[in-house]
């Protein structure tokens, strides 16, 4: 079973987005849809109303991490 998965856990986040989008740029992605793609991740237990600005750009910038080595 998936650990469980909480707001701060974000390169972990940036991890199983972009095994789920590997198609998608994270800088494109609204702050409102970001928050959607991670309250839906299995594993994620956290509350959903416990996000902030800091937290969901933290989680981007670990997801633009893993796509710029996903493009090589």
């Amino acid at each position: 079973m998936a650990r469980e998965i909480l707001w701060t856990d974000s390169e972990e986040i940036g991890i199983q987005l972009q095994e789920k989008f590997p198609e998608l740029d994270p800088l494109t992605v609204r702050f409102t849809d970001l928050h959607k793609f991670v309250i839906e991740l299995e594993g994620f237990a956290d509350d959903p109303h416990k996000s902030n600005e800091s937290k969901l750009e933290a989680i981007q910038m670990a997801w633009h991490e893993e796509y710029k080595d996903a493009q090589g």
